[in-house]
């Protein structure tokens, strides 16, 4: 009985130190670059200021928008850029807003998923979700029918729209981890 025993617990002891090896990784692989610096939460910072803008080249990404591979939303432009590896720009469109803003700062994308229905109802596809305010959640999506209307000013709605073609961008490019920055 003793032996038996002995291996019953080696075997939950091994379980368990995988376990929180795999757990260990998650937790790493979600990780801000830089664990120092505060990030974003659901309400704006005192005094958080309009990012420089190129008005001459309004699909200039902004300055002061961070470092690396990132997503840049603009809410006061309704734009997106997808930054890839050097700063370089692979991707920018013009996006239809959700009637809720994320504050700026920074964000890592949370979760995804491939097809659902919009708080609004409608089809969508590829969502890439970056945090929620209040308890409406806040990320990025295509509508199946690739209408990008308004959402309904009265609903608390947290889909920033985009086309299909730009859905799917955003869908290679912003994986789990992937930062956000949101911008004014």
């Amino acid at each position: 009985m003793a032996s038996s025993s002995a291996g019953f617990v080696t075997g939950l002891t091994a379980a368990a130190l995988a376990t929180i090896g795999y757990l260990g990784h998650q937790a790493a692989a979600t990780a801000p670059e830089d664990p120092g610096r505060p990030q974003a939460s659901s309400s704006p910072a005192p005094g958080a200021s309009k990012a420089p803008r190129d008005r001459r080249h309004p699909e200039a990404l902004p300055r002061g928008s961070g470092r690396g591979e990132r997503v840049v939303y603009s809410v006061d432009d309704d734009r997106v850029w997808l930054v890839g590896a050097g700063g370089k720009v692979r991707r920018t469109f013009r996006v239809t807003p959700s009637t809720v803003d994320p504050a700026p700062g920074t964000y890592a994308v949370t979760s995804r998923s491939n097809r659902i229905t919009g708080s609004d109802g409608i089809p969508v596809e590829h969502v890439v979700r970056f945090t929620s305010i209040e308890g409406v959640v806040i990320g990025f999506s295509a509508a199946v029918d690739g209408s990008t209307a308004r959402p309904d000013p009265g609903e608390r709605t947290g889909g920033i729209r985009e086309s299909r073609a730009d859905g799917d961008a955003m869908w290679r490019f912003a994986t789990i981890g992937q930062p956000v920055v949101v911008v004014p």
